[in-house]
């Protein structure tokens, strides 16, 4: 008798000349418990159990605590998720679920419980990568998109630019050198005294605020498509530690808005160029910064002016959610990956090319 991962495997195989392929996605790489439904590009049912009030106290994500809260959450999320879509478990196709980027046990909790899902209902199970279904959330809101396309991916972990050739093929062009932009941005709020998530409060704190704190441009070389965020997070902590200790006022909103400029300006400059250098004549956002309206509106602009389009997901799809998870598990099958094995192990760190 073959294996279960053979015989998934030619499962998969069968399912590539599908077009409504029926995915059950599971994403837990960090706070957000997620389940999705989707058929082919549909979204069927996409249910999030957030962690964010519970990680608010402590100003940003604790990894034990959102682990606990994944063993807690999953198997109700999946029950939710596959009663909203009014999909019967035993209808699904595949079985989809982050195995890495990300927290290491958060990812362990939703690896495990989908391939014990998957291999009991005799169900074919992808491992997707977590900056892959990123990019991918963007199939769901424009299913006419294809590639090729530079994609530039800013979340919480990832700062990066890609060239993305194929629905299941992406290079790294450049990337962060340090800290991730979407982490600067939850350092900065926190020096600023902001809720954790710090992204969502500098943008709305910064619109009441004027580009006038002077920051560094960090990497300011023409060769390289790298990002660096750790010494503007630096400066912006030391220009208001600086002021407190003298006793100065500081312009919290002057704070945000200069800081956000300056964080964003590095972004869609060296998008911009890269997309230039490499002919492409797509640009798509990805990634949970995606959802900051400068960042949106600025790429938009100087993609426009340099006959260039821009996409960018819904706010819905920018976050962690498991219904990219299941756009990406869909490129997946069409691009001919084999089914994952019962030993299927959750990874920290991988590349995007994976």
């Amino acid at each position: 008798m073959s294996s279960y991962t053979e015989r998934m495997s030619a499962k998969l195989e069968e399912l590539r000349g599908k077009d409504d392929i029926v995915i059950l996605a599971i994403e837990s790489s960090c706070d957000e418990t997620a389940c999705a439904v989707t058929r082919g590009r549909r979204i069927l049912s996409n249910v999030i159990a957030s962690q964010i009030d519970i990680h608010k106290r402590f100003g940003g994500v604790v990894p034990e605590i959102a682990s606990r809260n994944h063993v807690m959450s999953i198997s109700g999320v999946v029950s939710e998720a596959l009663a909203k879509s009014g999909v019967d478990k035993h209808d699904i196709d595949c079985v989809a679920v982050t195995y890495g980027s990300g927290l290491l046990g958060a990812l362990l909790v939703g690896v495990s419980f989908a391939k014990a899902f998957a291999y009991a209902l005799d169900k074919p199970l992808l491992a997707v990568n977590h900056i892959k279904g990123h990019i991918a959330a963007n199939y769901l809101a424009f299913p006419d998109l294809e590639p090729p396309y530079l994609c530039l991916i800013a979340s919480g972990g990832h700062t990066a630019v890609a060239k993305v050739s194929g629905l299941d093929e992406a290079e790294t062009l450049g990337s962060t050198q340090d800290d991730a932009c979407g982490e600067a941005f939850d350092k900065v709020a926190r020096v600023l005294g902001l809720e954790y998530p710090g992204g969502p409060q500098i943008q709305k704190l910064a619109e009441s605020g004027r580009n006038t704190v002077p920051l560094p441009t960090p990497l300011k070389g023409e060769t390289s498509y790298d990002f660096s965020y750790s010494g503007l997070k630096t400066a912006v902590i030391n220009y208001v530690h600086t002021a407190r200790q003298k006793g100065e006022e500081i312009c919290a909103a002057d704070v945000a808005k200069s800081f956000q400029t300056k964080a964003v300006d590095i972004m869609t400059d060296v998008a911009l160029r890269a997309a230039i250098d490499t002919g492409m004549k797509k640009i798509v956002i990805a990634g949970g910064v995606a959802a900051n309206a400068y960042l949106r509106e600025s790429m938009e602009k100087k993609a426009r002016e340099a006959g260039i389009k821009t996409y960018y997901p819904p706010l819905s799809l920018c976050t962690d959610n498991a219904a990219m998870i299941a756009s990406q598990a869909y490129n997946m099958i069409k691009s001919g990956r084999a089914c994952a094995g019962t030993d299927l192990d959750a990874v920290a760190s991988i590349p995007i090319r994976a």
